[in-house]
């Protein structure tokens, strides 16, 4: 029989005290039994989204929940490199992304589990535009759906990675496919999400998309649009031009070419210098 998964479900939370704590009441009950920890990780927010945290650990007794907050904000690609790498060193098996804003909807995370449980998948996302026209009945602006389908459109045509959207931040991850990539050489920024992206596919990592419900309510957006879009544009022209070369456009540590130690021979000595008299 085959050994459970580990899982862990990172909250990712910024000035997110007004739905943090409804967000992880949210999570099913069957996730919640199979889980190994929840772990909040705040991004010093201005308000009391830590101290909300800690007194809804406190009140319930949850020793699954384990809270953090960064000294100093790191961003929203900064933030989830702390989370990542915290999983890692935990040894959890699986890490799931959830936004502490309650945008995503917790009640999705079986589906969502399932590729990586049952099919082995590397990356599972939440696509709100993977079933037409849904995204707009769950009340996405417009103007987000149509930047979202014409910027979607375009990364995929520079990276052949043919997927129904780029900009859903509801991600499940292996933690051997974080290990595979150099993921804290990224942005610290929105585009991170892309760039993550990016680095699983060029190295032939299996990523899934599910279908989950669009939900747009009171929670704040602190993406500034333009230059987000540009942002992603950029790296995904960056991905074209080095896959043309047939280069890597993540490179890290493990991807350096290595010459054998019993290969290498001893270099000869160097010629003294000639002195005048």
């Amino acid at each position: 029989m085959a050994t459970p998964l580990r899982i862990g479900i990172f909250v990712i939370a910024y000035n997110a005290v007004r739905h943090l704590i409804r967000t992880i009441e949210r999570i099913p009950p069957e996730v919640q039994a199979k889980t190994a920890e929840i772990f909040v990780i705040d991004d010093a927010s201005k308000d009391n989204t830590y101290y909300a945290a800690l007194g809804y650990k406190a009140e319930r007794g949850l020793t699954k929940l384990n809270v953090f907050r960064n000294a100093r904000n790191q961003g929203y690609g900064g933030n989830q490199k702390v989370g990542y790498r915290y999983a890692i060193e935990r040894g959890l098996d699986v890490v799931v992304m959830l936004h502490g804003d309650g945008q995503y909807a917790p009640e999705a995370l079986p589906l969502l589990l399932e590729p990586i449980e049952r099919q082995g998948a590397d990356v599972v996302f939440g696509s709100r535009m993977q079933e037409p026209g849904r995204a707009l009945k769950g009340g996405m602006p417009l103007y987000k759906y149509v930047g979202n389908r014409i910027l979607t459109t375009v990364q995929n045509q520079l990276t052949g990675l043919g997927i129904s959207e780029f900009h859903s931040g509801y991600r499940l991850y292996r933690t051997s496919a974080l290990r595979a990539v150099p993921f804290e050489s990224f942005s610290n920024d929105w585009h991170f999400d892309t760039e993550i992206l990016l680095a699983a596919h060029e190295r032939g990592l299996s990523i899934v998309e599910r279908p989950i419900p669009t939900y747009y309510g009171d929670e704040i957006c602190h993406v500034n649009g333009m230059p987000y879009a540009a942002n992603c544009v950029a790296v995904s022209a960056r991905f074209w031009w080095k896959r043309r070369h047939g280069q890597r456009a993540y490179p890290g540590p493990v991807d350096v070419p290595r010459i054998p130690v019993e290969a290498a021979h001893e270099a000869p000595a160097p010629t003294p210098a000639v002195s005048r008299a």
